[in-house]
């Protein structure tokens, strides 16, 4: 493993503060410093963005963040017992890291970054869904972030570039594609972890867009496309009955036969029922 930086390895590292990874808090670490610098590329240029790192453990993606030339990079981090060696990677890069104890849900990081900014994390498995739920639905859009580099469980990644008909096609990937342009962009077997996890991993990069793809009221679409996968077996006339009483006319207004089944229904016919029932056709 080539040294990306003058710091010590990571194995090193985790010995010396005793930072075993620990499953409670979602943790498994990657130790291979080009792999952590090759998941930071993959989050395009960033000398003029700031950085938010969720969940860096013992830093080995900070290190490939600050390395790769990130302009500065604000690490939230809910183990107390990773503090000592963030600080360590703070001292070799002056003035360009961050470490704010804490957790992601409820971290307020207003004023402390300048746009561009970009979000680049192994996340916990635990919260991994719901960060990425939050950061998709703001109540205004553009967002703060431009894009998202995130580790997730490959089945998560697989759910969030799904297309309609796909097994693993639902409200997450509506939610992403509405806004944003997702892709996978590198695959990691278990053996790229410390401890490995029973799961293959997935990075995947998320670009927002200007605005979102076809109109419609983000709180109902919302609740539209929960109401829809929520009983994703059942005919969306049945699913969203409680939505409406008039549902089937609303779905055969917008050109959806109402015995159709949510998985296969695409973006743009959600969105236009989402107008429907908000009386925007």
């Amino acid at each position: 493993m080539a040294a990306i930086d003058g710091l010590p390895p990571l194995r090193e590292v985790i010995a010396t503060h005793g930072l075993s990874a620990r499953k409670a808090l979602g943790q498994n670490f990657i130790l291979d410093l080009n792999l952590t610098a090759r998941i930071a590329r993959a989050a395009g240029d960033l000398a003029a963005a700031d950085v938010i790192e969720v969940g860096p453990g013992p830093g080995g993606l900070t290190r490939g963040l600050l390395a790769e030339g990130a302009r500065k990079v604000v690490a939230i981090e809910k183990d107390s017992r990773c503090l000592p060696a963030l600080a360590e990677i703070a001292a070799a890069y002056p003035g360009r890291l961050e470490v704010i104890e804490g957790d992601a849900l409820q971290v307020d990081l207003s004023g402390r970054l300048t746009p561009p900014v970009k979000v680049v994390a192994n996340l916990p498995y635990n919260v991994g869904t719901e960060l990425l739920v939050r950061w998709l639905t703001p109540p205004d859009w553009p967002p703060f972030w431009t894009s998202l580099t995130l580790m997730f469980q490959k089945e998560v990644a697989q759910r969030i570039v799904a297309r309609a008909g796909d097994d693993a096609y639902g409200r997450l990937a509506i939610l992403a594609q509405w806004r944003a342009e997702p892709r996978i962009v590198l695959d990691l077997p278990p053996q790229a972890f410390v401890p490995p996890p029973k799961v293959s991993s997935a990075v995947v990069h998320l670009e927002a867009l200007p605005a979102p793809r076809f109109p419609a009221n983000a709180r109902v679409l919302s609740t539209l496309t929960a109401a829809a996968f929520g009983q994703r077996r059942k005919m969306l006339r049945s699913s969203l009955k409680g939505l409406s009483p008039d549902i089937e006319a609303h779905l055969n207004a917008v050109g959806i036969p109402p015995t159709e089944r949510a998985e296969q229904v695409p973006l743009e016919a959600f969105c236009a029922l989402a107008r429907s029932l908000d009386g925007n056709s």
